[in-house]
C-alpha cells in the first residue's frame, strides 16, 4: 500500500475546497447530486458502493474499501425549468405577470480526499454543497410580495474517519460543518403607487454529524447504512426597507430583528450493492429525510408590519435502483432510477419553496486513463411534474397567489476525476 502524509493531503483538500465550495448551488432544496459519479446511477447504491473518495460524505465507513490514497474532484452544471402560471383565483391586485423561469443555470463543485493510516484506519475530508435553493422570479410577478429572488445555501466541510473492525465490518463517522448563507428580497405593497422592497441577509455556521456502517456479505455483496444528523442554521436579520409609502414608513421606522432559523433535515439511508458477475452489478437504496423538522420561515410585510410564518413540511421517503456494466477493462457504464416523495402536500406548498415529488433518471460512464487516474461523466434528469400552489388570501396585504408550476424539471450534468496515489 502506498503511504502519503495525511496532513499534507488534507491541507490541500481544505485549500481547494475553500475555492470550490462557494460555487456549489442546488436548484432544489436537498440534493443527492454533488458532482460525483452517482449522477449516472440516480443515487442508487449511495451508501454501499464505496468505490471512490466521495464515500467520505455518503458513508464514511466505506473509506475502508479504498486501498490507496485517493483524491476526487467534480464540476457540475444544473439547469432547472420551474415556471409559474397563475389562475383566476389569484388576487386581481397582483396583476397577471407569471414571472420568469425561477431557476435556470447554476454551477456546482465538490472535492474529496481519503488517506490510509495503516491497515485499518482511513481519514478523509469532503467539501460540497448538498442543501440549498436559488430562485429569481423577477421584480413584478404576481407572487412578488412573497418572494422576488432568494438564495439559501449550505456549504459543508466533512472531516471523517473510518475503522475496519474485521474483514466484513467497517464503521465510520465525521463532522458536518456547514456554512449557511441566506439572501432574500420581496416586494412590499404600498397600497398606492409603486412597490417598496424588503431585504434580508445573514450568514451563520451550523454543526452536525455523519456516521455509517459497511457490512460485506461475502465478496460480491455490500450493505451500507448511513445517518446524517440535523444541522441548525440560526439565521437572524433586521429587515432593510426601500421605497416605502408614508404609512408603512412610519409603521416600520424601527424594525425589529427577525428570527429566520431553520433545521437542515436529518436523514438515514440504507443501500445494497451486489456484483452479479465480472461485468454486471446491481444496487439499490431506501432512505428517509426528516423534513417535518425543517422549519423554514417565510417573511413578509402585512398590515401590522413585518411578519414571519413557519411553513409546514412532512417527512419524505426515497427509493432507487441502478446497475453498472463493465463494457471493457477501461469502460464502466451506469444507469439508475429513483423516486422521492413530496415534502409538502398541495395545501401547504408555497411559491417561496416550490417542492414536490421527484423522479430521477441517471446515465453515466467512467473511463480509466491509467492505473491511477479515472475520468467520468454523468447526467441525471429530474421530473417534478405539476406542483399546484394556493397561498395567502384576498384580504391580506400580500394577496392570494394561486396557480401551478407546470411540468417542472431539472437536469444535472457533471464531469469528475479520480486520482489514486
Amino acid at each position: 500500500m502506498k503511504q502519503r502524509n495525511p496532513l499534507t493531503l488534507i491541507g490541500v483538500a481544505i485549500g481547494c475546497g475553500a475555492a470550490l465550495t462557494p460555487a456549489a448551488r442546488g436548484g432544489g432544496i436537498s440534493l443527492y447530486e454533488i458532482a460525483t459519479p452517482d449522477l449516472g446511477l440516480a443515487s442508487a447504491g449511495y451508501a454501499a458502493r464505496a468505490e471512490d473518495a466521495s464515500t467520505v460524505f455518503k458513508n464514511p465507513a466505506g473509506m475502508s474499501q479504498l486501498q490507496d490514497a485517493q483524491l476526487q474532484g467534480g464540476m457540475q452544471a444544473l439547469y432547472g425549468s420551474v415556471s409559474f402560471t397563475a389562475n383566476a383565483s389569484t388576487s386581481s391586485k397582483l396583476g397577471t405577470d407569471n414571472g420568469s423561469n425561477a431557476i435556470g443555470w447554476l454551477p456546482g463543485a465538490s472535492l474529496f480526499v481519503v488517506v490510509p493510516l495503516g491497515e485499518k484506519w482511513r481519514v478523509g475530508l469532503g467539501s460540497l454543497s448538498y442543501f440549498g435553493l436559488a430562485e429569481d422570479y423577477g421584480d413584478n410577478w404576481a407572487g412578488r410580495y412573497y418572494v422576488q429572488k432568494s438564495t439559501l445555501l449550505g456549504m459543508s466541510l466533512t472531516p471523517s474517519a473510518s475503522y475496519a473492525v474485521n474483514d466484513w465490518l467497517s464503521v465510520g463517522a465525521g463532522l458536518n460543518a456547514m456554512y449557511g448563507y441566506l439572501n432574500a428580497q420581496m416586494a412590499v405593497n404600498n397600497g398606492l403607487g409603486s412597490d417598496g422592497q424588503m431585504s434580508l441577509k445573514d450568514t451563520t455556521w451550523g454543526f452536525g454529524g455523519n456516521a455509517g456502517v459497511l457490512i460485506k456479505l461475502g465478496e460480491k455483496t455490500r450493505l451500507g447504512v448511513n445517518y446524517l444528523s440535523p444541522v441548525s442554521l440560526d439565521f437572524k436579520d433586521t429587515p432593510t426597507y426601500t421605497g416605502l409609502g408614508p404609512g408603512l414608513s412610519a409603521l416600520l421606522a424601527n424594525p425589529s430583528q427577525l428570527n429566520l432559523g431553520m433545521t437542515v433535515p436529518q436523514s438515514a439511508m440504507a443501500s445494497v450493492y451486489h456484483a452479479l458477475s465480472d461485468q454486471w452489478a446491481v444496487m439499490g437504496d431506501f432512505g428517509w429525510q426528516n423534513w417535518s423538522q425543517f422549519g423554514y420561515v417565510q417573511a413578509g410585510v402585512e398590515s401590522g408590519g413585518a411578519t414571519t410564518l413557519n411553513l409546514k413540511y412532512q417527512d419524505t421517503w426515497h427509493g432507487a435502483l441502478g446497475a453498472q456494466y463493465r463494457a471493457s477493462a477501461k469502460w464502466l457504464l451506469s444507469g439508475g432510477v429513483a423516486f422521492d416523495s413530496s415534502a409538502v402536500d398541495g395545501a401547504n406548498r408555497t411559491v417561496t419553496v416550490p417542492m414536490g415529488q421527484a423522479w430521477r433518471f441517471g446515465l453515466g460512464a467512467q473511463y480509466q486513463l491509467s492505473q491511477s487516474v479515472d475520468v467520468g461523466a454523468g447526467c441525471t434528469f429530474l421530473w417534478a411534474g405539476d406542483m399546484p400552489v394556493d397561498q395567502g388570501s384576498d384580504s391580506s396585504l400580500r394577496g392570494r397567489v394561486a396557480g401551478s408550476f407546470n411540468n417542472a424539471w431539472f437536469t444535472f450534468a457533471s464531469l469528475n476525476l479520480t486520482w489514486k496515489f
